[in-house]
């Protein structure tokens, strides 16, 4: 489940007056829109306010002034902010010019949707004479001028504080909640309304001529505070469902570690006595090869199971190629940056600088560079290209294994604590496991045909797992 897009819906029907129902009781907003015009032309004329550019007076004619963006009820009125609110802009950082006192203000950076992080105030002066200017108060929504402009939060703390040029602060007329405007706005952001109001060709701004502006559908007051009710209540569910996917992710994680543990340690599928044993296999293909039984990880592993170490069961032998002699020829580099789209890069040999290993199908590959990064590649194509791999990976070739039990072997818990356990280096991204310590570490060798179960079982349930973490994002 998508919550965005939810609570996006949720908020859609609440400004289209469908997310509760209407009440014939209630006074129409436009009896509370007469009274924030005589307490704006009050206001004005004791020069607590300005009026607002090219409007002589706060007649009711200047709602109607816009196309309204979609259908609302009856009681309901369309208004711009700007004829329900006071809008200022915060002051100007400048060490030259500012006097005053130092006081702490909020800044871009401490605007977060519907909450304010005020762990890094900065400081700058402040005028005596500037401090209502300058101040937000309990109840003021301030709003991003620039940044992400829009990202807004209403200020619910009783104590005022200062604020910087790149906020606006919007303070509101008679008795509309700010919490409902923060709502409406976000919605503007969510569905992208609020980008037509943007200015600047580089930089996004939101000016305060483009915020006074926006349309905002205006209900009742007592309607509003229906509405906001039900918005916060359905927050509350939304918030439980995104706490939920977010442990039901972990745990997904989790439980895929599980999967491949068990599959290492012979309980994912079951043994069939039918099957060639390890110990037959070995012989028959290895027969010099040291068996070692005792493995501290997994000491109670299947008897028909043997463990050797990486050394005994690689068979692959350093081969490299310098593509750049061959400038036309096209090469299928497997590399590390390119690991994240599983797919190799079809190159030609002029176009790549050093030399490198040169691989077939049924190679895997085990990044040695940072290896906390979990990085293996299973080659399951053949191609008509030259394959090669680059010198970041250590590459096995086992004729002992399925490619696909190796590739999950080199992904299960306990190697890749073994790997990370023993790196040269400092610091996460500039480690790298060392192949003269990696090829002692053990390798478990189950039948042949076993290791084709558990692949096949293991694939099974990882897509599961994934259809059902696809699922939460849906």
């Amino acid at each position: 489940m998508d919550t965005q897009k939810l609570r996006q819906r949720i908020l859609d029907l609440a400004i289209r007056g469908k997310l509760v129902p209407q009440d014939p009781n209630d006074e129409p907003a436009s009896v509370l829109l007469e009274r924030i015009r005589a307490e704006k032309e009050r206001l004005i004329a004791e020069g607590k306010i300005k009026r607002p550019k090219a409007k002589k007076s706060t007649d009711k004619s200047h709602y109607q002034n816009f196309t309204p963006p979609f259908d609302i009820p009856e009681s309901w009125e369309w208004v711009k902010l700007e004829d329900i609110s006071y809008a200022v802009l915060g002051k100007m950082l400048d060490k030259s010019k500012n006097k005053g006192v130092n006081h702490p203000y909020l800044r871009n950076i401490n605007v977060r949707w519907f909450e304010f992080d005020v762990s890094d105030l900065l400081e700058m002066p402040f005028e005596m004479q500037e401090a209502d200017r300058y101040s937000i108060k309990h109840g003021d929504l301030v709003i991003c001028e620039r940044g992400e402009p829009g990202r807004c939060a209403v200020w619910d703390k009783t104590e005022p504080i200062m604020f910087q040029k790149a906020l606006h602060r919007v303070r509101f007329f008679g008795e509309i909640n700010s919490h409902f405007i923060s709502n409406i706005i976000y919605l503007y952001c969510l569905n992208g309304f609020i980008t037509t109001f943007f200015t600047g060709s580089g930089i996004k701004h939101l000016t305060g001529e483009s915020l006074a502006n926006i349309p905002i559908p205006m209900p009742p007051i007592k309607e509003q505070q229906r509405i906001l009710k039900s918005v916060n209540s359905f927050d509350i569910i939304i918030q439980q469902i995104t706490d939920n996917k977010k442990l039901l992710s972990n745990t997904i994680i989790l439980i895929k570690s599980k999967i491949i543990d068990l599959a290492m340690q012979g309980k994912l599928v079951p043994q069939d006595p039918a099957d060639e044993s390890a110990a037959d296999m070995l012989r028959r293909v290895n027969p010099k090869a040291k068996i070692i039984t005792d493995n501290p990880h997994y000491p109670q592993l299947p008897d028909n199971w043997v463990y050797l170490s990486l050394s005994d069961i690689n068979t692959y032998k350093s081969s490299t190629v310098t593509p750049a002699n061959m400038p036309e020829q096209l090469f299928d580099l497997y590399s590390v940056p390119i690991f994240s789209t599983l797919t190799p890069e079809n190159i030609h040999g002029g176009e790549i600088g050093s030399a490198k290993q040169v691989i077939n199908k049924g190679d895997v590959l085990l990044c040695k560079i940072n290896p906390h990064l979990n990085r293996v590649w299973e080659i399951i194509e053949d191609s008509h290209n030259v394959q090669i791999a680059s010198s970041e990976w250590i590459v096995v070739r086992s004729e002992l294994h399925h490619p696909s039990f190796l590739k999950w072997y080199f992904n299960s818990p306990e190697f890749r604590a073994l790997l990370s356990s023993q790196v040269s280096g400092v610091g996460g991204s500039l480690t790298r496991a060392q192949p003269a310590i990696v090829k002692g570490y053990l390798v478990p060798v189950p039948p042949m045909e076993e290791q084709k179960r558990i692949s096949s079982a293991i694939e099974l349930w990882l897509d599961c797992l994934d259809s059902i973490s696809l699922s939460l994002t849906n």
